[in-house]
């Protein structure tokens, strides 16, 4: 059974999800992927994976790093959880690039090279925004490209964190929203 509630956050509201492990979704209203892997019977509930979240998202929107993390349950393909795995070591206020995370995961898994494309895709669906960090990752060259939630929340985030750089740019044409 998976549990919701909502939060209120300076971005507008955001929906949570958990299952008795830990938390299943974090998604901006509007977001392209909006609820995508919700269960279709589920319940309002304040869980304790949902508390944590917020208690999370209350020290993060003041502009602090959190020292801790809720319970997750990333809910994915093997692929996706292990890019979203790398997500979570992205320094706060820092970001890399799809092409470093598809060299550390081709390094993972034995290869001689990974697709930068399909990292993007496992990216852009990550249930879990904010506190897997996917806002994080930009192009390498600097574009801002592919966060489900909206070009002007992943600005918002990155400077949020003293992680917005001057390099950085939205593209002409852009995969999100």
């Amino acid at each position: 059974m998976q549990y919701t509630s909502t939060y209120e956050s300076p971005l507008g509201e955001i929906l949570l999800a958990a299952d008795d492990v830990g938390l299943t979704g974090l998604w901006f209203d509007q977001e392209k992927y909006y609820a995508l892997n919700l269960a279709s019977e589920h319940e309002p509930r304040e869980t304790p994976a949902i508390l944590e979240a917020k208690r999370w998202l209350d020290v993060y929107f003041t502009g602090q790093e959190p020292d801790f993390l809720p319970p997750l349950h990333m809910l994915g393909t093997p692929f996706q959880k292990d890019v979203w795995q790398i997500l979570l070591t992205i320094p706060y206020g820092q970001t890399t690039t799809y092409g470093e995370i598809a060299r550390r995961l081709a390094q993972q898994r034995g290869l001689a090279r990974m697709s930068a494309q399909a990292v993007g895709g496992a990216v852009g669906h990550n249930e879990i925004s904010v506190i897997i960090p996917c806002h994080r990752v930009v192009g390498t060259n600097g574009s801002l490209t592919g966060y489900a939630g909206g070009i002007a929340k992943k600005m918002y985030l990155l400077k949020l964190e003293g992680g917005y750089e001057v390099r950085f740019f939205v593209p002409k044409h852009s995969t999100a929203p």
